[in-house]
């Protein structure tokens, strides 16, 4: 079989430490190309945008998208009607309409596109998953909080508007909670923490609900100092279950089920591969939604300026 050819789109920090090892991991696909301003791979082709290379000779099955997300929809948009298939990187999008016009686009065209979440991929998920399954939930709490300056060095993007602040890293715990939970539910209120001179939140506190009006909550920060804090405590009525280090380690009433070291990027890039042989295409926009309606309901609270020692 020869591989599908494949260009990463935009070649910074996660790209460099997560994609592109994951690519070269995986026996499906081939890195041939890099469209990224800024980052580039020494012998491979490099284009200074995604327009530059789809204009350009070089035969590509797909792309990896891992832009900011305000830029992805004409990027996605573009390659699609190219008749390339599109990853994306969490999020999909900066909103939930524009993904809505991606997926229709991708149906019209007969590719694939993949909403990836990198998270769902951990060790621990797929079996919390299990076990929840014939369970019903009583209570859930997140505690997702980590050091913004330590994985976002210098990143002025993540700060503007769409940029969603901690929800870059909440959206990920989110994403597991979806996964895992054996019933939807829906946010009740939030508070978002702002400081004065960004325009998205560096904390925020979210309360769930679901048919049954048990209480859900979650915590997200970003001035964690220390150890980063990727829990999530499900109780239910036959037990505790808890996943840790960000879905790694598995726990059910306090006895370790599994704990495994983290290899979520080369899941989604066996999930892209199995999605274009489907000719599938996989696009959940649930964490996205739930982060809309935290800002939607959100009550705001400011706090000091936030100061980047990195910027």
């Amino acid at each position: 079989m020869t591989p599908l050819s494949l260009a990463i789109v935009g070649y910074g920090k996660i790209a460099r430490d997560q994609h592109h090892p994951a690519i070269d991991q995986h026996d499906g696909f081939t890195l041939s190309a890099i469209a990224s301003r800024n980052g580039h791979v020494d012998g491979l082709p490099h284009f200074e945008s995604l327009e530059a290379l789809l204009e350009s000779d070089e035969a590509i099955d797909a792309v990896s998208l891992c832009a900011p997300p305000s830029v992805r929809f004409e990027q996605a948009m573009a390659a699609m009607r190219a008749g390339k298939h599109v990853m994306l990187e969490k999020p999909p999008g900066a909103t939930l309409s524009e993904i809505e016009i991606l997926k229709a686009c991708a149906e019209r065209q007969g590719v694939t596109l993949f909403a990836s979440w990198h998270s769902r991929e951990a060790p621990g998920v797929a079996r919390a998953r299990a076990w929840l399954a014939d369970k019903t939930v009583t209570g859930m709490h997140i505690e997702w909080k980590e050091d913004v300056t330590k994985w976002h060095p210098g990143q002025s993007w993540i700060w503007q508007a769409g940029g969603l602040g901690v929800f870059d890293p909440g959206i990920n715990a989110l994403s597991i909670m979806t996964e895992i939970l054996p019933m939807e539910v829906y946010l009740h209120a939030s508070t978002l923490v702002f400081p004065a001179n960004t325009q998205a939140p560096i904390a925020a506190s979210l309360t769930f609900k679901d048919a049954g009006e048990h209480t859900l909550s979650a915590e997200f920060d970003w001035r964690q100092q220390g150890d980063e804090l990727w829990n999530i405590t499900i109780e239910t009525d036959h037990g505790t279950l808890a996943l840790s280090k960000g879905g790694s380690q598995l726990h059910i009433d306090g006895e370790q089920m599994l704990e495994q070291d983290e290899r979520e990027y080369p899941g989604l890039y066996q999930r892209f591969f199995e999605l274009i042989e489907r000719g599938e295409c996989d696009v959940d926009v649930r964490p996205l939604r739930h982060v809309a309606d935290a800002f939607m309901l959100g009550e705001r609270t400011t706090v000091e300026a936030f100061h980047d020692p990195a910027a």
